[in-house]
């Protein structure tokens, strides 16, 4: 008997050829598209094809001929992904709706879906790869990138756990986009050639500040230049050795510590809790040779720190930290032990290239160390270790 794979149709390309592979593999192939949004504020309707979603899910079901059911799932979404993405905004961080819809959505309601309509196996259109091997007597699932390393989602998937693994497919994880698509069009699929989704997950591309000020409120504030000569902490270069105090990973973890006598007033904004560090359009302060770009921010306050020109030492930092309950282990069984540190590859935001750095385990958290200081290190995303070709776990960034 065959067993029955749910895959999520969303429209598009990637998820289409999926369903394809699958079916070219044997299984009992089911297609479910999740309505996750409803409301158009802050959409910027062009860039945002999401009305047509189901429409061209439903032809590419009826082109490979598998049944075609849709789920909304909009109560969870909101739920678990968008109020604590505005709460998070609130407090002045900056989360990853997607990485949330993943480890919320994708891989927790629509399973429960997909198992109503007697899934044994759950597959997406992810362009990540899975495998599993035998330690000590046991199954462990591992998490791999994709081949494309251009369309690599992995990091998307940086919290998913062992049991949601167990059950997942990634059909596409080892064809690349360009392959993905001649197949499509070979197939004749109507997606062949449809622009691939962009902005917050199932919601669409948005005007940011416009979205947000649906529960946060507009609040002017003071705009501080800080110069280039402000004294910053050593940035050091190359990885310190497992002996470093306590005292050094923090200070080489922490946000730089500005106050509004640290620059100069040049501006107004409509609130600090819209902005994060690296961002460079909203600013709206001319004047200047370089662009600014946002270097800092403080919502108690409510005060903006700038600073001119992508060199500005206050863009990058040596490392960050997150707390030890916000780390997650896909591998479980390669946790760090509290005082031990250990050599990963790290990225701290999609598409970002894999940095070489040290992590340090320690009671109150993990202390990440890079060989070369990071540009834009935001509190509330999330930083995601490799080991070779596998995702190890991830955390969010506490500071």
């Amino acid at each position: 008997m065959k067993q029955r794979a749910v895959i999520g149709l969303s429209g598009g390309v990637d998820s289409s050829v999926a369903a394809w592979v699958l079916k070219e593999q044997g299984y009992d192939v089911v297609g479910l598209y999740m309505k996750n949004w409803h409301d158009t504020t802050g959409l910027i309707k062009s860039d945002c094809p999401y009305d047509d979603d189901i429409m061209f899910a439903e032809m590419v079901a009826s082109k490979l001929e598998i049944p075609f059911h849709k789920v909304d799932l909009s109560e969870p979404y909101r739920e678990r992904v968008i109020d604590y993405m505005f709460s998070e905004y609130e407090k002045g961080r900056t989360p990853n709706p997607d990485v949330l819809c993943n480890r919320e959505i994708k891989f927790d309601s629509f399973v429960d879906a997909a198992r109503e309509l007697g899934a044994d196996l759950v597959a997406t259109g992810h362009y990540c790869r899975k495998d599993v091997i035998r330690v000590q007597d046991k199954d462990i699932y591992r998490l791999l990138t994709g081949v494309d390393t251009n369309k690599d989602q992995s990091y998307f998937l940086c919290q998913v756990n062992q049991e949601q693994l167990k059950n997942a497919l990634f059909p596409i994880g080892d064809i690349v986009k360009p392959e993905v698509r001649r197949i499509a069009e070979r197939l004749g699929l109507v997606t062949a050639q449809r622009k691939d989704s962009q902005g917050i997950c199932f919601v669409g591309k948005v005007d940011l500040p416009t979205f947000l000020q649906q529960k946060l409120k507009v609040r002017t504030g003071r705009t501080v230049e800080i110069d280039k000569s402000f004294n910053y902490n050593v940035i050091e270069t190359g990885l310190p050795g497992n002996s470093i105090s306590d005292c050094d990973l923090e200070r080489l973890t922490s946000p730089y510590d500005y106050n509004p006598s640290s620059g100069k007033t040049i501006g107004k904004h409509n609130g600090a809790h819209f902005f994060t560090v690296g961002q460079r359009k909203g600013i709206n302060i001319g004047g200047y040779i370089e662009p600014l770009f946002v270097i800092g921010t403080d919502v108690n306050k409510n005060i903006l720190y700038v600073g001119e020109g992508q060199s500005h030492s206050g863009l990058s930092r040596k490392g960050l930290f997150i707390r030890r309950e916000d780390i997650h282990r896909v591998r479980p069984d390669m946790d760090i032990p509290v005082g031990i540190s250990d050599d990963y590859m790290v990225r701290i935001r999609y598409r970002q290239p894999v940095e070489k750095a040290r992590l340090y385990s320690r009671e109150n958290g993990l202390y990440i160390l890079f060989d070369l200081p990071q540009r834009g290190i935001a509190p509330g995303q999330f930083a995601a270790w490799y080991r070779g070709d596998e995702l190890i776990g991830s955390g969010v960034i506490d500071n």
